[in-house]
Formats: structure tokens, sequence, C-alpha cells
């Protein structure tokens, strides 16, 4: 599952050997942005192309976050 920082929840289902860049793309496909854009966390770790559930030892039902980049927010 993935939960974004509005508490939106996405499921998806993977192998345990398949690259989490795989379900990253799909992700960032379906809500309109560029996957470079968007920061993938498990247990506040970064998560990087090559990670699979494996290696990450993600089990059945685990969370990962999602932060998307925002541009502005500047003080005055």
């Amino acid at each position: 599952m993935v939960t974004t920082q509005t508490n939106e929840e996405v499921f998806f289902k993977i192998k345990r050997s398949t690259k989490l860049s795989k379900p990253q793309g799909a992700y960032a496909t379906n809500v309109g942005k560029d996957v470079s854009s968007i920061r993938f966390l498990y247990n506040g770790e970064r998560i990087n192309e090559d990670d699979t559930p494996a290696s990450l030892y993600v089990a059945d039902n685990d969370t990962i976050d999602v932060q998307v980049e925002q541009v502005g927010g500047g003080f005055s």
C-alpha cells in the first residue's frame, strides 16, 4: 500500500522480487506527476530504483509513504 501526504491509499500487489521502480512509475503516471518529483519512503528511508520488497524486508500489508515535491511556498 502507498499512502500519500493527504492520507489517500493506493494498493499494489507485486512479487517480492519485483523492483519497486515498477509500482513507483505506475503511481506517478496515475497521479500525473514525473516519478523524479516523487519520493517513496519505507520506514523513513528513501526507496532506491533497484530495491525490492525482499531487499527491504517489506511484509504483507506494509505501507510505503509518498511525498510529492512542492514548488514555491516561500516566506515573505
